[in-house]
C-alpha cells in the first residue's frame, strides 16, 4: 500500500490549492484519511481529518476543505485564502487495511506549500 501526494508549490498570500492523495495496492477498506503539515523547526500538526464528517485545526477553519472520494481512495484538500504562516510540508496520512494484513497507518511523501509573495 503506497500513498501519493500531489498538488503543492508556490502561491502568493491570499491564493488557493489543491492538494491530492491517492491510496494504491490491495486495499480492503479505508478508516479516517487526513491531512499534516511540518514548518521549519516545528512539530508535525493535524490539519484536517476525515471519516463520516471532516475536522479542522482551528487555524484553518473557514480557509480549508478536507473531501475524499471512496471510488478512488483519494483525499483532497482545498486550499482557500492561504497565508504565509500555512508555508509547510504538507503529509497526508490514512488509515488503512490492506487485504489479508493488519490495520495500519499509512503516510505520503510529503509535499512542500510556500505561500510567499
Amino acid at each position: 500500500v503506497q500513498l501519493q501526494a500531489s498538488g503543492g508549490g508556490l502561491v502568493q498570500p491570499g491564493g488557493s490549492l489543491r492538494l491530492s492523495c491517492a491510496a494504491s495496492g490491495s486495499i480492503l477498506s479505508i478508516n479516517a484519511m487526513g491531512w499534516y503539515r511540518q514548518a521549519p523547526g516545528k512539530q508535525r500538526e493535524l490539519v484536517a481529518l476525515i471519516t463520516s464528517g471532516p475536522r479542522y485545526a482551528d487555524s484553518v477553519k473557514g480557509r480549508f476543505t478536507i473531501s475524499r472520494d471512496n471510488t478512488k481512495n483519494t483525499v483532497y484538500l482545498q486550499m482557500n485564502s492561504l497565508k504565509p504562516e500555512d508555508t509547510a510540508v504538507y503529509y497526508c496520512n490514512a488509515d488503512i487495511i490492506p487485504r489479508g494484513f493488519r490495520r495500519n497507518d499509512y503516510w505520503g511523501q510529503g509535499t512542500l506549500v510556500t505561500v510567499s509573495s
